[in-house]
């Protein structure tokens, strides 16, 4: 579990609770056991299609494909059976600056794949506004279901957050990021707002965690170390890296806030597993954030490094203001669950199989 992440983590949840809360004669779904060391293209062109050529059998009664991304196997492949797609975002043709032409022409291909199934999911209501949009297709093909919230994400006990802390060496208050350094996180803008935070408000003694790798290339990640070198910020952002599933919920448990400034999201699991966790919540205001968020946080506009900074002071220095996002975004998350999750995704899968 600890190296499954993004769209195979979903995939992940959803698959194996379906397994264990509802009565299939056979559930088959696949996750390659080791990380693929290829670009996306050639791993989806070369490795899904193998997957549906050995997998697919004469009895199948549904083809559900798990991303976007790999629906262009429905163009490839002639399938005799009703098929149904999720959809986590439209970000390659959002960001297309971001990902080269080529790959966004793959992802055009790809959807057009999708926009040929029976059944289209996607996991916020935003996602469906944008396939709708930007792709004309009709809201009756499409059906939201919301991600859930792993069940380990939870308020722990104080012993469990020291030895977090003395694990990765936290012996300070600190904001903690959750996520990757992609442009579409907005990273530079929380670096630039917890810069204001600590000279416009006087804030010395904070840190700022990033946890998570940064999936940029080198070149890219050079920009954001200048910053923080402009900045003088060098001894006060901690970089740990890729962090193991189990250690996020204490990571999450010992934040005296938790930011996170993305600007597109197709669902956004960081906010809601920190509320989960009991930890006070600022987001950004756009994409299906406000969908998982709700009154459970703090929304601000992404683009607002004042707004940003003023949100984070707010929060830290109201004692009040930070007991009640703790108590709302408790009772928030447990909106979110994979159990629910995947009896939605039953609920779809019976639909379009008696579909004429």
């Amino acid at each position: 579990m600890n190296e499954i992440f993004g769209k195979y983590r979903v995939y992940y949840e959803t698959a194996t609770r379906l397994t264990n809360y509802i009565d299939f004669n056979e559930i088959s779904y696949f996750l390659p056991k080791y990380k693929i060391p290829c670009k996306t293209i050639i791993c989806n062109l070369i490795f899904y299609p193998k997957i549906v050529k050995n997998s697919l059998r004469k009895d199948t009664d549904l083809v559900h494909v798990w991303s976007q991304e790999e629906a262009f196997i429905i163009n490839k492949f002639k399938f005799n059976t009703k098929t149904i797609v999720t959809c986590l975002d439209i970000i390659p043709i959002l960001y297309k600056k971001n990902n080269g032409l080529i790959y966004a022409s793959f992802i055009k291909y790809s959807l057009k794949g999708m926009k040929k199934s029976d059944r289209i999911i996607t996991i916020s209501k935003h996602v469906k506004n944008d396939l709708v949009r930007h792709f004309s297709i009709s809201e009756e093909k499409i059906n939201v279901i919301y991600l859930g919230v792993n069940e380990h994400y939870k308020p722990i006990p104080e012993n469990e957050i020291e030895k977090i802390k003395y694990k990765y060496n936290l012996k300070f208050p600190f904001i903690l990021y959750v996520g990757s350094e992609q442009p579409r996180k907005n990273f530079p803008t929380l670096i630039k707002a917890f810069y204001k935070l600590k000279t416009k408000y006087g804030f010395n003694n904070i840190k700022l965690v990033k946890a998570g790798n940064p999936q940029i290339s080198k070149y890219k990640r050079k920009h954001i170390m200048k910053l923080i070198d402009k900045l003088n910020l060098q001894k006060d952002i901690i970089f740990t890296g890729y962090v193991p599933e189990e250690d996020l919920p204490a990571l999450y448990n010992a934040a005296d806030l938790f930011v996170y400034p993305s600007i597109y999201e197709g669902f956004g699991l960081p906010p809601l597993e920190a509320m989960a966790c009991g930890t006070p919540v600022i987001t950004s205001n756009t994409s299906s954030l406000p969908e998982v968020v709700g009154d459970a946080g703090i929304m601000v506009d992404p683009y607002d490094v004042d707004g940003l900074s003023k949100a984070m002071y707010e929060v830290l220095t109201n004692d009040g203001l930070r007991e009640e996002l703790r108590k709302k975004g408790l009772e928030r998350a447990k909106l979110f669950s994979w159990k629910e999750c995947a009896e939605e995704h039953l609920k779809v899968y019976e639909e379009v199989y008696n579909m004429k």
